[in-house]
């Protein structure tokens, strides 16, 4: 089964390297590529899986996961950031994300993992990856 990706981050070197990483994982491909939390909820449409940074200009990453899923419940949503899990905004506990990897820690490993999940489940302290 193809899951087609949405790459969301505001630095373009850190949208490259998510790029190679989806590259990496069979059955993977990218959809489009987001700047912007407004940018991002425009071009979800089709995405099986939003790689959503938090801190973005205009609209933050984590109202632009929930805009998301109110338009496309089954979507897979997973934060990125360079917060360590523990300091995460309490909202990104509750924005109806898969999980949420450092920037450091993303490999293809660790994202079919947390997309292998049900979509949607939330993110708890004992979920989030560090």
């Amino acid at each position: 089964m193809e899951r087609t990706v949405l790459i969301v981050d505001d630095q373009p070197l850190f949208r490259s390297v998510a790029r190679m990483i989806v590259a990496r994982i069979p059955g993977w491909r990218i959809l489009a590529e987001a700047a912007s939390g407004e940018e991002a909820v425009d071009r979800a449409a089709g995405a099986a899986v939003v790689l959503m940074d938090i801190n973005l200009p205009g609209m933050d990453g984590i109202a632009a996961t929930r805009r998301i899923l109110e338009r496309q419940p089954g979507t897979a949503v997973v934060l990125l950031s360079t917060y360590a899990a523990e300091d995460l905004p309490a909202e990104a506990v509750r924005c109806g994300a898969v999980g949420y990897v450092h920037k450091d820690d993303l490999t293809p490993s660790l994202l079919r993992e947390l997309v292998g999940g049900a979509a949607g489940t939330g993110i708890s302290p004992t979920t989030a990856v560090p």
